[in-house]
């Protein structure tokens, strides 16, 4: 039996040099122990670097869930700045937010007609950058384009195909928005507003994980195919995670607009 038992120990260096090829140790860590994954030993290894924590992503398998990836940003800083990263893709669901908050309200305001974009001869603008937009009533807003009279038949055409349900009148340089009652088509109008700029927010957010991936498949030649592997999972992650946000924040916006 002691002879059986003596045999066993070497078994778990054995098995961390199985499960983690191509890895290097970080300095003072166990054996065995990958340099990337700061959190996956606990064998009294000093934690040197701040590591970032990501939710667990659900895998397809009912009961089941995907590793966290807890990569080290400094070990990989030359490769690509997971922090800018995390930024772009913070700003894009910023983005979101102030979008729901300015446009897409049942509550009027002047702002509501700040995002058309109206296109001219010189290119495109914001309505409110040639127009001074102002609300005569509630039931009425009002662009002035006499700064730029030329715009006013590009502005009007803007203003219907928008999508926000609104027939302005135009006198002269003046262009009147008639506000439409807070109807439950109208609702409905402003929830399919709320999704469709949703999705719009999606598609930048797989730019910005397309932009990343590429840029740590440029240092395939520099690091081993295990790290650009775990820098993948972990930019896809961070993805997933700023989609569910993007989800959160449509649900609370549907549920405001529809009751």
């Amino acid at each position: 039996m002691a002879l059986a038992l003596r045999g066993l120990r070497p078994l778990p260096s054995l098995l961390h040099r199985s499960l983690f090829p191509g890895t290097r140790a970080l300095p003072g860590a166990p054996r065995g122990c990958p340099a990337l994954l700061l959190g996956g030993c606990r064998q009294g290894a000093p934690q040197v670097l701040l590591s970032r924590q990501l939710a667990t992503k659900k895998a397809k398998g009912k009961g089941q869930s995907q590793a966290k990836v807890n990569i080290s940003a400094a070990l990989v800083e030359d490769i690509i700045s997971l922090e800018e990263t995390n930024e772009d893709m913070q700003a894009v669901i910023e983005a979101l937010k102030e979008d729901f908050s300015r446009n897409i309200s049942v509550r009027t305001s002047p702002g509501a007609l700040d995002h058309i974009t109206v296109v001219t001869k010189d290119g495109k603008f914001p309505l409110n950058q040639l127009g001074q937009i102002s609300q005569k009533s509630p039931q009425l807003l009002v662009v002035n384009m006499t700064s730029f009279p030329e715009s006013t038949a590009a502005a009007l055409k803007a203003i219907r195909e928008s999508g926000m349900n609104l027939n302005p009148e135009v006198d002269g340089t003046v262009i009147r928005v008639p506000v439409p009652k807070v109807t439950r088509e109208h609702r409905e109008n402003l929830a399919k507003l709320a999704k469709q700029s949703t999705n719009k927010s999606k598609e930048a957010l797989r730019k910005v994980r397309s932009k990343s991936i590429n840029q740590v498949k440029k240092s395939k030649s520099k690091v081993s195919e295990d790290t650009i592997r775990l820098l993948e999972k972990q930019i896809q992650q961070m993805a997933d995670e700023a989609v569910a946000e993007m989800d959160k924040l449509l649900a609370a916006k549907t549920k405001e607009l529809l009751g």
